[in-house]
């Protein structure tokens, strides 16, 4: 598998684990903002955004994890976007049936999940754009040789 790391330099295991740690702490961030794992915000198509994001960024830890870092850098550019665009959205103009956070730009949890957002949004482009160049150079050798 192209996608899979066999054997991977220091610096990427430290970029991996670095993502994971990432990932999962902007999970812990939105289920606190939520109010718990079995809690739903409303309106409820927020509280459902909530829960994809929380399970898509556990799915991403565990993809970085196991070695399939191109579909888990992927996810985790999701992971740090999504939310960025959502704050946005909220403490901008605001979201249907939800203006609750409207101009509440500087709430420390909010803040926070900025912070690590923005973190995993730097890590996980340059390694996943990365990924992709790897497997474009590993196709073009194949064809070379004639695999």
């Amino acid at each position: 598998m192209a996608h899979r790391a066999e054997t991977v330099p220091r610096a990427t295991w430290a970029a991996r684990w670095t993502g994971t740690l990432l990932c999962l702490a902007v999970a812990v961030i939105h289920v606190l903002d939520q109010g718990g794992i079995t809690a739903t915000r409303d309106p409820h198509y927020v509280g459902v955004a909530y829960h994809v994001l929380e399970v898509a960024a556990v799915v991403a830890a565990v993809l970085l994890l196991v070695g399939l870092v191109r579909p888990g850098w992927l996810l985790a550019v999701g992971v740090a976007v999504g939310p960025l665009l959502g704050y946005i959205l909220s403490r901008g103009p605001g979201l249907p049936g939800y203006s609750d956070d409207i101009g509440n730009w500087t709430e420390p949890l909010g803040l926070v999940s900025l912070a690590v957002e923005g973190a995993l949004l730097l890590l996980s482009v340059p390694f996943f754009v990365r990924s992709v160049r790897r497997r474009g150079t590993s196709r073009a050798a194949a064809r070379q040789t004639g695999r």
